[in-house]
């Protein structure tokens, strides 16, 4: 299995990277998470036809979403399934649409979406959908994928859902958008944060994305998150655009 950082830039792309995206290449098919502006390059690695696509959306902030105008660009065979929250086919109406973007009744292959109450998940490759905390509603997701708990939190400060869907996972991938004490009124994660509730959920390995363009200006910057996270959980790794992780 094979974990793809497509983009982990937070809110706008820069120099240091394309907004988030991330494509995992498993067994069970391709899994995308989040659609930010590198969720063009998923293309390049989506090279097995038969294996089903799933996309997975934390929110609906436009940072995590404006990738899917590129989806006239792709040719998946076996269609696309689009997984989010309760309200998500109503707001994909609008972003998938005129006069933002192409709908999906445009593209050559069928879209479908699937709409995910919070909690556990009666799906073999995913466990549990739960409610961040974020400015707007945002979901974490634990997936199960050739056997390992691979858990995505993005968008969100500490919180108990965060922990509940980190607990013991094989990978934790998890935003830090700041270098400083985070706005909780736009709750966010700092590498302090993010280690202390990787360190607490004892899980094997740490992935930080989501990265802040004001607060990571470069991408040394980002080497001291990962720094500074290390001291608390030194099984920790700053990502950037293009790192591919065998899992």
């Amino acid at each position: 299995m094979k974990i793809i950082f497509l983009g982990t830039n937070g809110w706008c792309p820069t120099g240091t990277g394309q907004n988030l995206s991330i494509l995992i290449d498993a067994a069970e098919g391709y899994f995308i998470l989040d659609a930010g502006s590198g969720f063009f390059k998923a293309q390049q690695y989506i090279t097995n036809p038969n294996k089903p696509v799933r996309l997975f959306l934390s929110h609906f902030h436009l940072d995590h979403v404006f990738g899917l105008h590129t989806l006239p660009a792709f040719d998946f065979k076996n269609g696309l399934t689009i997984y989010g929250q309760p309200g998500t086919k109503e707001i994909l109406n609008i972003v998938c649409n005129h006069p933002f973007a192409a709908p999906f009744e445009f593209l050559p292959y069928p879209v479908s979406v699937e709409e995910l109450l919070p909690g556990a998940q009666n799906l073999p490759f995913l466990k549990e959908a739960s409610y961040l905390v974020h400015a707007d509603p945002c979901f974490g997701y634990r997936f199960l994928l050739e056997g390992k708990a691979i858990t995505f939190c993005t968008d969100t400060g500490v919180c108990d859902s965060f922990k509940k869907l980190a607990q013991k996972a094989d990978v934790l991938i998890s935003e830090c958008s700041t270098l400083n004490t985070p706005n909780p009124a736009w709750p966010h994660l700092n590498p302090e944060l993010a280690a202390q509730l990787a360190q607490e959920a004892k899980v094997k390995q740490l992935y930080l994305v989501h990265f802040g363009p004001d607060s990571f200006t470069t991408l040394e910057s980002r080497a001291l998150a990962e720094e500074r996270a290390r001291k608390i959980f030194p099984a920790t790794t700053a990502a950037h655009d293009d790192l591919i992780v065998e899992i």
